[in-house]
């Protein structure tokens, strides 16, 4: 049970917000003293265990290059400790692993170093959405990892799956329903708008926004727990109390491993698909040793190896990949995803958290 809450904690807790600061750990000072070395930022816990364990170690085999690896704290704290230090001619980490919506917020005072395509040859087996660009086409970010969040079941009271995410709004499961707590990271209106109103461009405009706020509004009566606490709902999906809700596609697919009474389902519409992107601070003096960091974790092999060790989503095309059916499946789907409209949460954060506290889970 503890591997499970830690591999979500490392990876996902960090984005929302909901760990307490964690310390940086350093590689030890003879590596840090050779030549060539970078500092890697990344979530903290499991998730930075796994890249030190099977990632760091087989990079710097590769490169030559050391690898610090810095466990980043909480939400944006690490964005605005980028900003200040890189203010100072600092950089706490050379290459960080950032949310969209803090790969957006850097974007506004320039904070990434834009990246050189010309070094980063291996971005073309990438799938496109996983290259983050400035609005005049510098890239500022590549896509590191990333996970869906599906549709889950309790089996003993589910027996067959449900097929659609319309199944949250069905009178039949009033008060069975577990749904993450925040508009930014439940991605609630992007499902409601790609179920009901055709796909998440209804969202361009506040009346869309306002039309998806009030058709999820009627989900109300079937949700018994809004949740912060992942573990929370964990356990009360594979008890039963709580028997469907949103989750984690690996983390419950690796209970069900365990032999736990839960399912993942990807819906019709497509599960919610999240991300988290390398970006180079304008400090670090390092871009030479950051892109060739970068370019080798957009090899299929590495973005497999992530797959199988660390339970992600390869941002590479899935023909490229050597993962089987059974371990694709474990990480992914061949299914269009949702793709959360970060756009909105950055510039429209305040009104559509205010809404969100009047309509759904105030």
């Amino acid at each position: 049970m503890g591997d499970i809450i830690n591999k979500t904690v490392g990876r996902r807790a960090v984005l929302a917000g909901g760990l307490a600061g964690v310390s940086m750990l350093a590689m030890p000072a003879v590596l840090r003293a050779q030549d060539r070395s970078l500092k890697v930022g990344v979530y903290g816990g499991y998730f930075k265990d796994s890249f030190d364990k099977h990632i760091f170690t087989e990079f710097t085999k590769a490169s030559g290059i050391a690898i610090e690896s810095v466990a980043e704290p909480t939400g944006e704290a690490w964005l605005i400790q980028l900003e200040q230090a890189a203010r100072a001619g600092q950089a706490p980490a050379d290459v960080s692993m950032m949310s969209q919506l803090t790969i957006l917020k850097g974007q506004s005072t320039e904070l990434w170093a834009p990246l050189d395509a010309a070094k980063l040859t291996n971005t073309g087996n990438l799938i496109e959405r996983f290259v983050n660009k400035y609005p005049d086409g510098r890239i500022a970010g590549i896509g590191a990892v990333s996970w869906y969040i599906t549709l889950v079941t309790n089996t003993d009271v589910y027996k067959e799956a449900p097929t659609s995410w319309a199944a949250l709004w069905d009178p039949a499961n009033a008060d069975k329903l577990g749904l993450l707590a925040l508009v930014s990271n439940s991605f609630l209106l992007e499902v409601t708008a790609k179920t009901f109103f055709g796909g998440t461009n209804a969202l361009d405009t506040e009346e869309g926004q306002l039309k998806a706020f009030e058709k999820l509004a009627e989900v109300k009566p079937n949700v018994r727990l809004w949740y912060r606490d992942e573990a929370q709902f964990e356990q009360a999906l594979k008890s039963g109390e709580i028997p469907m809700g949103q989750y984690y596609h690996d983390v419950t697919g690796l209970a069900a491993s365990e032999g736990h009474p839960v399912r993942s389902t990807f819906p019709k519409e497509g599960g919610i698909l999240d991300s988290g992107s390398w970006a180079v601070s304008r400090a670090s003096k390092k871009l030479d040793e950051a892109h060739e960091f970068i370019n080798y974790m957009c090899q299929p092999s590495v973005q497999a190896t992530l797959s199988r060790k660390v339970g992600t989503s390869p941002t590479v095309k899935r023909e490229l990949l050597d993962l089987n059916e059974k371990e694709f499946a474990a990480v992914s789907t061949d299914i269009d995803p949702i793709i959360p409209r970060y756009d909105l949460y950055q510039t429209k954060s305040d009104w559509l958290n205010q809404k969100w506290t009047e309509m759904i889970a105030g």
